[in-house]
């Protein structure tokens, strides 16, 4: 059958806490997040492997706490003091400080006037706050004394579960069997999976044919 061209349509897609699935790989990091009223010093690191879920588990954190989501890219050109306003706040990327020009000076004030209110901070990272290379000294411990909650990279169970979630959220009904062989064929991450639904997806629509594992073994081995 000849393709048919496919229109990449929008489709639903989830940030809160029900959307979260919770399995061996993030409990403890949702743990520590649940409990932030706790937090030494108001603070805390969340790390982990890129796409092991780190922005959605921020974005449940700041419906919890009230928090707003900054980049640490844009901190030297953003609005500090409108910023700590806010009841917490997430800098997200922090491993990412040193790459741009003013952004640990920003942070180091934006810290400050945090603690001084004080109002909680999270701040993600692919990893802890000692392999930043931070240059400012003032900055580099006050980070590195925040305690540190780590997201693996998904197991076999959560994967599943956000793989169903996927195809769920185009409208799309599938054999648990599919989800069993795309497993072990598949890159272990959150963003790997939503490439692969979204390829599966615009494939089955080309070829008006359902999402079945022959479709799957074709897009599979044409990456």
């Amino acid at each position: 059958m000849t393709d048919q061209l496919a229109f990449d349509l929008p489709f639903r897609t989830g940030l809160e806490r029900g959307d979260f699935f919770v399995s061996a790989t993030n409990a403890q990091a949702l743990a520590a997040l649940d409990a932030w009223r706790d937090w030494p010093s108001g603070k805390m690191v969340l790390t982990g492997p890129p796409a092991s879920g780190k922005t959605h588990l921020a974005h449940v954190w700041s419906d919890m706490s009230g928090a707003v989501l900054v980049a640490a890219a844009g901190l030297a050109q953003a609005d500090l003091p409108a910023i700590a306003k806010a009841p917490a706040v997430v800098v997200e990327d922090c491993e990412s400080l040193p790459r741009h020009s003013g952004a640990q000076e920003a942070m180091f004030h934006l810290h400050n006037m945090l603690a001084a209110k004080p109002a909680p901070l999270l701040m993600t990272a692919a990893s802890a706050p000692r392999d930043w290379g931070l240059t400012l000294a003032d900055l580099a411990s006050r980070v590195q004394a925040a305690p540190l909650t780590r997201l693996e990279a998904p197991d076999d169970a959560l994967l599943a579960a956000v793989l169903v979630k996927l195809f769920s959220d185009r409208q799309i009904s599938v054999n648990p069997a599919l989800v069993s062989y795309l497993l072990p064929r598949m890159e272990r991450s959150f963003d790997a999976a939503r490439a692969l639904v979204a390829r599966l997806d615009a494939a089955a629509l080309a070829r008006r044919s359902p999402v079945s594992r022959a479709l799957a073994a074709t897009v599979l081995d044409n990456p």
